[in-house]
């Protein structure tokens, strides 16, 4: 083989090259949308999840008031309520809240659960949980929805 066939095989393997990291290029473009897409399908879900669970609570314990969240550190729902309490002739507003928030698309592709709770103007509730968009179980994070509401109740009904 002489120098001019090797020199045109080398300028062939060069174009090949830059088509195959064009092509990898675009492919990575396309799969970052389809991560948004992943995440925004998981966020709705979880969501309304939790505003199922919010809503029941809402409903269990009387005087909490629902909402929903978007903000952003993400979006969810929240419960809340204010109190007044008399103590030795002294007035004092005390405060309850529990929130549930999935956290906004990054550039790290998980999908971002976070849960507050305040209970009588103390926040004594933080949970958070976080998962890789390519391994999410919705089963696992609605469940963790359920738990935390649950545990949030009972620190509820244990503190007032």
């Amino acid at each position: 083989m002489d120098f001019k066939e090797r020199l045109q095989r080398a300028s062939d393997r060069g174009r090949q090259t830059k088509q195959a990291q064009a092509a990898e290029a675009a492919a990575e473009a396309l799969s970052e949308e389809e991560w948004r897409r992943r995440h925004s399908h998981f966020r709705l879900e979880i969501c309304d999840h939790a505003e199922i669970c919010l809503k029941q609570l809402a409903d269990n314990i009387p005087g909490f008031s629902f909402k929903t969240v978007n903000n952003d550190k993400g979006w969810g729902a929240s419960v809340s309520r204010d109190d007044l309490s008399l103590e030795g002739g002294q007035r004092k507003n005390l405060f309850s809240q529990y929130i549930i928030l999935v956290g906004p698309f990054t550039k790290y592709h998980v999908l971002d659960l976070v849960a507050k709770g305040t209970i009588c103007n103390k926040e004594n509730f933080h949970r958070n949980h976080y998962r890789s968009l390519d391994e999410v179980d919705l089963d696992s994070f609605r469940e963790l929805v359920e738990q935390w509401t649950l545990a949030f109740a009972e620190q509820y009904a244990a503190n007032r």
